[in-house]
């Protein structure tokens, strides 16, 4: 059993709705969450359909609301859930007037079609072929080796390993394209490095280290475009709705100063606010070099697959200044020649049962599903009613910042999945965008800050699949998460409105 099923086991096994007696709990306590995502599409189709609003777009917001309460209360398993809002789509948009010729209605052939059209987007393929790179990391031993090379350099200080924990989970953002298997792959080295100090488990310094090496793989999921799927959610979106592209170095341009001072601010956040109840760890480095020592010399498929890695973050780096190869396309290849014969560093038979599909029909669905909220005008609507509750039409781009930034902060502690979430906002997001007569604003650049704050999964532990992974090593208590969290988030917002105010009007974003 993994990290995290056996820390939602644990939660499971403590939960409120489990009755006292050990009784198993009824069908309706155990679904609840279901039971009210359908009943808020019910209602929300019982509603009429407001006026300047299609018949779809109407429906295509009762299908965003019970997808919102399906994600936020995970009622169901996520690739379940976007297999039912596939279905949805498909008989709900089928049975709608088409948008272009109301006497006719679209057909359910219409409404499949669109449900699965998130599947034809580039950075689909971008994104599964990151979790094949994962894969391939794990297969090889590779990111293993990275971690404890680095680890090896830092010195036993405690504040030293803290640094190193956080030095590797940079290194690994770039190379391993993929949030949960950066920390799956960190958790049990670092669990290793306190078994071997021989510190308490539960202590300040397992908990401060295990907490660091977490939250660091979330600050560089904004650092790096390709260290997250919801990066590519948000830039799926703004390629098909903005006619823009935002390639690999200037992301990092854009968004690496904004990474490496949420670094810094981690660093003093947890040695300040969570101290080691220990200076200097006795044997630190020789237990380090022990288990550096147990992986042998490296062998050949770990000498292909860095080169290939190297190689390949060569042209993502390079992007549209000396080449004109797109992201998507560069690693897709990248994998192929992963599984070439001679060439080739795994097989299907290897890689296969370490894909998380799950992962990659969410993310089609989830793009679908903002596509949809795009084409039938219902994100506009939406964004129409934003843009004049809050005031929005005339307000300053820092004001509409600040407005946004808050209402995904607080939306995401709902959520248990950052992409889930872009899935859902992101088209939200870009529909009152374009509504606001801020002068000079540039969406694109708007877009992509507000698709920072979408990362921002610092509060919560559920709030990401990697906190739980992390969490379920118990080294550290849910309030320590919570108290560093909400410290970390808040000084998150901040620079992101700084951002705003002065780096990204050199950048040409504002």
């Amino acid at each position: 059993m993994s990290a995290m099923e056996s820390s939602r086991t644990d939660l499971a096994k403590t939960s409120p709705g489990t009755p006292a007696t050990g009784e198993p709990p009824s069908w309706m306590r155990s679904h609840w969450g279901l039971l009210l995502a359908a009943a808020a599409l019910i209602i929300v189709l019982l509603l009429p359909t407001p006026a300047g609003l299609s018949v779809a777009g109407h429906r295509m917001l009762a299908i965003l609301a019970f997808s919102v309460v399906i994600w936020m209360t995970e009622a169901l398993d996520y690739a379940v859930s976007a297999v039912v809002i596939a279905a949805l789509m498909a008989f709900l948009l089928g049975l709608s007037p088409n948008p272009a010729n109301p006497r006719v209605l679209m057909g359910t052939s219409a409404g499949l079609g669109l449900a699965f059209s998130g599947f034809a987007n580039t950075a689909l393929a971008l994104v599964a072929s990151a979790l094949f790179i994962a894969a391939a990391m794990t297969i090889t031993g590779l990111d293993r080796r990275i971690a404890l090379v680095i680890l090896a350099r830092v010195g036993a200080e405690t504040r030293h390993v803290v640094v190193g924990a956080i030095l590797v989970g940079i290194v690994m953002a770039f190379l391993v394209p993929s949030t949960t298997a950066r920390v799956a792959c960190l958790v049990p080295i670092m669990l290793g490095i306190i078994s071997a100090f021989g510190v308490n488990r539960k202590g300040a310094f397992a908990g401060m280290l295990m907490i660091t090496t977490v939250q660091t793989a979330s600050i560089w999921n904004v650092g790096i475009k390709t260290a997250a799927a919801q990066n590519m959610v948000a830039i799926g979106f703004i390629e098909r709705t903005l006619q823009a592209s935002i390639t690999w170095l200037e992301w990092f341009i854009a968004a690496a100063p904004f990474a490496m001072l949420m670094t810094i601010a981690l660093y003093f956040v947890m040695t300040r606010m969570m101290p080691p109840e220990v200076r200097d760890i006795p044997g630190g480095r020789e237990a380090i070099a022990k288990s550096l020592a147990e992986l042998g010399p490296m062998t050949f498929a770990e000498k292909k697959l860095m080169a290939l890695s190297l190689t390949l973050l060569g042209f993502w780096s390079t992007e549209g200044v000396l080449h004109r190869f797109d992201t998507s396309s560069t690693t897709i290849a990248a994998v192929a020649l992963m599984f070439l014969p001679g060439i080739g560093i795994m097989t299907w038979k290897d890689a296969q049962p370490r894909i998380p599909w799950g992962t990659i029909v969410l993310f089609g669905i989830g793009i679908s599903l903002g596509t949809a909220l795009l084409q039938t005008k219902a994100a506009v609507w939406l964004a129409e009613i934003v843009v004049a509750q809050f005031g929005l039409q005339q307000a300053t781009a820092l004001f509409i910042l600040g407005v946004m930034s808050l209402f995904l902060v607080i939306i995401h502690l709902g959520f248990a999945s950052a992409t889930a979430l872009a899935s859902a906002m992101i088209p939200i997001v870009i529909a009152v965008l374009q509504h606001v007569a801020t002068p000079g604003m540039n969406i694109v650049g708007m877009t992509m800050l507000l698709q920072f704050v979408v990362s921002f999964g610092f509060i919560l532990v559920v709030n990401a699949p990697q906190n739980m992974v992390a969490y379920g090593t118990e080294t550290f208590e849910a309030r320590d998460f919570v108290r560093t969290g909400l410290v970390l988030t808040l000084i998150a917002c901040a620079l992101v409105m700084l951002l705003g105010a002065t780096y990204w009007h050199w950048l040409g974003y504002t």
